[in-house]
């Protein structure tokens, strides 16, 4: 008699332990934590992997671009870093995709000549959006996020995933992933509406769909004078997500003492003159320019302590390149919604 053929691509809602389903199999028990579970038409986890496009060689070769790309790293850090370790990790990320509704109500704030009021405001906001979450524990790679855009998906091959390289497997509950995402879709919603005061919201997802996939990361692990780092390239781009790299001495030095010198000009002499001024005005201009004057003092203590604390941190590099996505999604959302305003 032949072995029925295993389904891959399920995960236990108890564990998120994969689970293997045999054919014409209903009930199926978790591996990990022995929960019994009843497979019922579509309702299981579907599960994807992003194409590897980049190989070992091109993960040496960003991680040398890394390296000789920023003043902030040590000059001679491509030269002296010698590679210690290199491996293929999977990692695993829950995802969400859905197509949000959202009507959020309150007040927008407008600036007048003399002071600023509130008026009644209805955003209406219509848009796909896409949430990824960790499903392991990810503090060893730096990575809690990845970007999907542009990114080809393949259904889930476990056997050629472990041939590859290193595989991860979820950890924590499907459910608290779920309600994680529907919290940053709410979030998002609410930030896209730039009201000054939100009275009310209310959110519906439409198509919404989940999903786990598994995300190719190159690790990196250098020495440089003895001393270890490390650095993380996308499988599929090449870009590094994240990287740690020696600081350097000099550009810490230059840093510190140029904003020292800026910061004290602003803080002595700019609030200076403004505070000479303010004693020769009159009337309203008297408060107005100390109030400039007390804005300079500390505009300049601001920046002489970032300059501090530069040089006092600055002696290792640390990049997360996927907050810069993050920020360039931020600016999108918000053009999406002025748009929108402009066609009402």
């Amino acid at each position: 008699m032949s072995e029925k053929k295993a389904t891959h691509g399920l995960a236990c809602p108890a564990c998120g332990g994969m689970v293997s389903i045999p054919e014409g199999q209903a009930i199926v028990q978790c591996p990990y934590c022995d929960q019994c579970s009843l497979v019922r038409g579509e309702r299981g986890l579907r599960r994807y992997q992003v194409v590897q496009r980049v190989d070992q060689d091109q993960a040496v070769q960003a991680l040398r671009r890394f390296l000789s790309g920023h003043q902030a790293i040590a000059w001679d850090a491509s030269r002296q870093a010698r590679l210690e370790e290199i491996f293929l990790a999977h990692l695993p990320f829950w995802t969400a995709w859905v197509r949000v509704l959202g009507w959020v109500f309150g007040h927008k704030k407008v600036d007048s000549e003399k002071d600023a009021r509130y008026e009644p405001e209805e955003i209406k906001i219509a848009q796909e959006m896409t949430w990824t979450g960790a499903a392991c524990d990810v503090g060893e790679f730096g990575v809690t996020k990845i970007p999907l855009k542009d990114r080809a998906l393949e259904p889930f091959d476990a056997e050629g995933l472990h041939a590859s390289g290193m595989v991860f497997e979820p950890v924590g509950s499907i459910s608290d992933a779920r309600s994680a995402s529907a919290d940053d879709f709410g979030r998002r919603v609410r930030d896209m509406s730039s009201l000054a005061r939100i009275s009310q919201s209310f959110i519906r997802f439409v198509d919404k769909k989940f999903g786990l996939i598994y995300y190719p990361l190159w690790v990196l692990r250098y020495l440089y004078r003895e001393r270890a780092f490390q650095v993380v390239v996308d499988g599929h781009s090449g870009e590094v997500l994240y990287g740690k790299a020696p600081g350097s001495t000099f550009y810490r030095a230059a840093v510190l003492v140029g904003g020292m010198a800026l910061g004290a000009f602003v803080m002595v002499d700019g609030a200076a003159v403004i505070i000479y001024l303010a004693i020769q005005a009159e009337g309203d201009g008297v408060l107005m320019l100390l109030a400039v004057g007390l804005t300079l003092i500390g505009t300049g203590f601001t920046l002489m302590r970032k300059a501090y604390n530069n040089f006092r941190y600055g002696e290792q590099y640390e990049y997360r390149g996927y907050q810069k996505t993050k920020r360039r999604i931020r600016r999108r959302r918000e053009g999406d919604v002025m748009r929108a305003r402009e066609e009402e």
